[in-house]
């Protein structure tokens, strides 16, 4: 009997701890999907078994009709040995309009562009979308439709989760990504806008509570800043630089390995099972190439 009490305390225990198993995975964010060799490298290099790869955002056109929009086009197949998750980004307005059927049109079209592009194995799909106090009750509706309907082809449903929502009630799906970037005012020029440990630690009191399993997303990003003066007037893209007028300056925000590292332990602290999957955003050609290795390698375990 005492043997048996040691077993169940020494069990009990192991809850709060991370398991041994750690999934690596990564966010793919581009329009179009190549697998190159510097893409590949990476993904051996860092044991990657799982991608979250954006198949396309929902939007509202000016008809208010809710369309798909800036689908991803596959200039490579898909690697193999690799978890492909579709992922889909829902802008918050569109549920302000008719979506009653979203969920249907939305799982057909995935699963076409599964067949269509040789995608196969999928197991789960992951709706990302920013939903606030008005949209919620419409939202968490459209995603019961959805689960349902994918519980019955064999997949889950996931959905990303801001900070600001973990004080709120949970989506009605099998999992939850815990967004760790985006955290400040990209405005406030006086503060990093993609990820600082202060401007977390707020949030993570909820973070022990929260009812759905958890994985987490941590940045591996830059921001440039356009500036005049010192205002800010917008994030800055490779393809907008003619747009520059003068007296306009750039600053540049980053997320470090250092603070990720930092807020990573502290997310830990608190639920260290949200650590056995750790998702990086996004491993563009670009980003990739931000980090070194053992950045990465520190990241990941």
């Amino acid at each position: 009997m005492i043997l048996l009490a040691i077993l169940a305390l020494a069990a009990c225990d192991d809850t709060n701890k991370p398991t041994e198993e750690r999934t690596h995975s990564a966010y793919y964010w581009s329009t179009t999907f190549e697998n190159d060799s510097a893409l590949q490298q990476f993904i051996t290099q860092q044991k990657v078994s799982r991608i979250y790869l954006r198949f396309f955002d929902v939007v509202v056109r000016p008809d208010t009709m809710v369309m798909p929009n800036a689908t991803v086009r596959f200039a490579t197949p898909v690697p193999e040995g690799v978890d492909i998750v579709p992922t889909v980004f829902i802008v918050n307005d569109c549920f302000y309009h008719d979506t009653s059927d979203l969920d249907q049109k939305l799982l057909g079209r995935i699963l076409q562009m599964c067949e269509t592009h040789d995608v196969t194995g999928v197991h789960e799909i992951q709706i990302d979308c920013d939903w606030t106090a008005r949209t919620r009750k419409v939202y968490f509706e459209f995603l019961q439709r959805l689960v349902d309907s994918a519980h019955a082809k064999g997949i889950d449903i996931s959905t990303t989760i801001r900070l600001h929502q973990l004080a709120d009630k949970a989506p009605p799906v099998d999992r939850g990504v815990l967004m760790m970037y985006n955290t400040g005012d990209v405005s406030d020029l006086s503060h990093n806008p993609i990820l600082e440990e202060d401007a977390v630690k707020p949030y993570l009191k909820h973070i022990s509570d929260y009812s759905l399993p958890l994985a987490t997303a941590y940045p591996i990003f830059e921001w440039q800043l356009l500036v005049h003066g010192s205002h800010f007037i917008r994030i800055q893209y490779d393809d907008d630089e003619l747009s520059r007028l003068p007296g306009d300056t750039i600053i540049v925000r980053e997320a470090t390995p250092a603070t990720v590292l930092k807020v990573k332990e502290a997310v830990g602290r608190l639920r260290p099972h949200a650590n056995d999957e750790v998702i990086i955003f996004d491993i563009s050609k670009k980003n990739i190439q931000r980090f070194n290795s053992q950045h990465y390698e520190k990241i990941y375990h």
